[in-house]
Parts: structure tokens; C-alpha cells; sequence
């Protein structure tokens, strides 16, 4: 059973409030609702479309390294349902990347480095969840997104992960789901709480984030995370999210040459 809990919604401006900070210190994630309109989660849904049908034409398997997740929608047709590097192919992602109500959350991580990772680590990812015979991608086991500096090289450093809905995710269709607090545990609680990817199993303080399309969520790189399985079937199991992550430390951009990071090896095995 899902833990009951009312928290705030905002509006994201050009600077956030002292409220919203206060929420996220304590919290670790924020929920921003209307951050786009109806007209742009349409621009961005075909702006994907036509990267995957790029991917598809070039049978691309991995971007900079990152491997990409493939599987099939409703009608049996090939789709991209894990992308990397999103908005490398696409002129309008890309333009979406200066809105600059994201570098209002640029303060969260508290470095004067901080930075959208357009082009370090996977870049601009998008999740395609759907439930059919032959999807590949039906939801994400508990994590958090720290770690994987470690495997890019890097430090330890603060990040957010930021995510663009472009459909509707009410708890009924499963989604994200967080644990209040649990950006400022320890490090053992960090790597070891729970197992990374295996474990998808409901954790009494989890809270499940009610998202419409259009909504921006953000969460704390250290927050345990999962992302549930819808119990519906088909189109009506659709979600979409486009994930903006806003990092800081070293600048490491990725290129054709990158090699595959460990983890990524595995993505294969999350469905």
C-alpha cells in the first residue's frame, strides 16, 4: 500500500522559492505541474519519433557508447523504448534545453560548475514504458543515479535528474515512486539499502508521484527511486518521459569512441 501523503505541487519560474527549497532539502525531489504546454509534449513526442525512425533506418544499437533499448508497441512495430543522447539528434530537444527555468534548479546542487549533461554520461535520455507481449521495458527496479558517475570516471558529485512527462502517470498506471529523505543517507544506505535494479518490491514509505503530461519532476541523484509497473495492458500502460540530468564536477563529454560503462552491460536485463 502506497504511503498517504499530501505533497505540494509548484510552478517552476525563472528562480525557485524558499519553499520549494525547504521541500527539496527535506525531501529530495520537487513536483512541478503545467511546465510545458499541450503543443510542446506534442513537439517532443514527435521530435523523439522522428529519432527513432532515424535509429530504426540506420539500425543503430548504441549512442556514445550507450547501448539503446529496443522493443514492440502495441501493433507489433519496432520502437526505441530506452534512448541516449536524445537531443544530439534532434534540433527541437535541443532548442527545448534552454528554457531557463532549468537553470533555475541549477542551485539545488550547490556547485558553481552545475550544468545540464547534454553531452556527458547518457545525455538527454527518454524512457518509453509500455505494456505489450513483446515490450522490453515495463518499468525500473529501485536505484539512484549517484553512483553512476563512478562508472563514467567520475567523482561522487551532486545531480538531479529531471523528468518531462509526456503522458499522463497517475499512481493507477503505476510510475514513479521515491523514498521522502533518502537523499541524505549514508553511503553504505546509498549503495547497499536496496539491490540496485533487482529489487522492485513496495516499500512501506515509498510515495508515488501523481503526474499529467507536461508535468517536470526532479529528484536528488542520492533519492532511492523505482519506477512501477503499470497493471494495464497496451496503449492505456503508455508513459513517456524525457530526462534532463543537471550535474556538476569534471566536464566529460562522450563521443562515437566512448566505450560502454559496466553498469549499462546490463540494461538489457531490466524489463
Amino acid at each position: 500500500m502506497l504511503k498517504e501523503i499530501t505533497y505540494p505541487r509548484f510552478t517552476l519560474s525563472t528562480e525557485l522559492t524558499g519553499e520549494q527549497t525547504d521541500f527539496f532539502d527535506q525531501n529530495g525531489f520537487l513536483h512541478f505541474e503545467n511546465f510545458i504546454n499541450p503543443e510542446t509534449v506534442q513537439l517532443l513526442i514527435e521530435a523523439s519519433q522522428d529519432v527513432q525512425r532515424q535509429w530504426l533506418d540506420q539500425d543503430v544499437k548504441k549512442v556514445n557508447g550507450v547501448p539503446i533499448k529496443f522493443g514492440q508497441d502495441v501493433n507489433g512495430e519496432r520502437i526505441v523504448q530506452r534512448f541516449a543522447f536524445t537531443s544530439l539528434f534532434s534540433p527541437f530537444m535541443h532548442e527545448f534545453l534552454k528554457d531557463e527555468r532549468f537553470g533555475a534548479l541549477l542551485p539545488l546542487l550547490g556547485e558553481a560548475d552545475a550544468r545540464i549533461g547534454e553531452y556527458e554520461n547518457d545525455g538527454i535520455v527518454m524512457n518509453h514504458y509500455i505494456n505489450t507481449q513483446r515490450s522490453e521495458f515495463t518499468k525500473m527496479g529501485w536505484h539512484t543515479d549517484g553512483p553512476r558517475d563512478i562508472f563514467h570516471g567520475k567523482r561522487l558529485k551532486p545531480m538531479l535528474n529531471g523528468g518531462v512527462l509526456l503522458d499522463d502517470s497517475p499512481s493507477s498506471n503505476g510510475g514513479l515512486r521515491v523514498l521522502p529523505g533518502s537523499h541524505t543517507q549514508s553511503l553504505r544506505s546509498l549503495f547497499f539499502r536496496k539491490k540496485y535494479y533487482v529489487d522492485n518490491d513496495p516499500d512501506v514509505n515509498e510515495v508515488a508521484l501523481e503526474t499529467k503530461a507536461g508535468d517536470l519532476t526532479v529528484h536528488d541523484g542520492r533519492l532511492w527511486h523505482r519506477v512501477a509497473q503499470s497493471p494495464l495492458i497496451g496503449a492505456a500502460s503508455r508513459r513517456r518521459v524525457i530526462y534532463v540530468p543537471l550535474i556538476s564536477g569534471e566536464y566529460k563529454p562522450k563521443d562515437a569512441n566512448s566505450p560502454t560503462a559496466f553498469y549499462q552491460r546490463f540494461l538489457k536485463l531490466v524489463k
